[in-house]
């Protein structure tokens, strides 16, 4: 009897010490997924197998964090859409703990601000929690390599939340030249500032 409740302390001392991995970490292949978007549609992530990678970015309709970055997340898809790195924008909040990210409210939302990239909804907040999100908004920038879509960067825009004018860091854009430039990254993670993702009960 003693010599099993001891090897009971140290299984459970071996699995506490264990690192349970959630979501993915920069060098990791991301997995298809398939999502709809505002305009009825649905968008998977091969629909981008032409281009030189995706700014895949979580976000929300009513964060305050979300709205500071709204023009910044418009201003790089213009910027680097048609250089090969579209934006793509999924909102995995809960609707029921979150009034105002419900489907109907991004619909408005992307029309309001005139969205001309996909605004995803992730209602099942699968692709959330296979990506490792936690914030809105949270980037992860995909590189295309071959045929897969691997992680090159994952974390904040920049580095100044509440004042674009003042950042100056630029986080995704950086890691973007440098990606289109065949550079070394200057970075690869930050800390992604903004509202915790609302999650469903489970």
């Amino acid at each position: 009897m003693k010599v099993f409740f001891l090897l009971s302390i140290g299984l459970m001392v071996f699995v506490a010490a264990t690192v349970i991995k959630t979501g993915y970490d920069v060098g990791d292949k991301v997995s298809e997924f398939k999502l709809k978007n505002t305009d009825g549609k649905f968008v998977s992530l091969s629909d981008f197998k032409k281009e030189k990678g995706v700014i895949v970015i979580f976000d929300c309709n009513t964060c305050p964090f979300s709205k500071a970055y709204n023009d910044r997340i418009i201003a790089l898809n213009k910027k680097y859409s048609s250089q090969g790195f579209p934006v793509v924008a999924i909102n995995a909040n809960d609707p029921e703990k979150s009034p105002g990210d419900s489907f109907n409210d991004m619909v408005d939302q992307a029309k309001k601000n005139k969205y001309d990239f996909p605004y995803l909804v992730d209602e099942t907040q699968g692709v959330a929690h296979a990506f490792g999100a936690t914030n809105t908004p949270h980037v992860f920038v995909l590189k295309k390599e071959g045929d897969n879509f691997v992680v090159a960067y994952i974390g904040a825009i920049d580095n100044n939340a509440h004042d674009a004018s003042s950042a100056d860091k630029k986080y995704v854009e950086e890691v973007v030249d440098a990606i289109l430039q065949s550079k070394p990254l200057p970075t690869t993670k930050t800390k992604a500032i903004g509202c915790g993702i609302k999650w469903k009960n489970v």
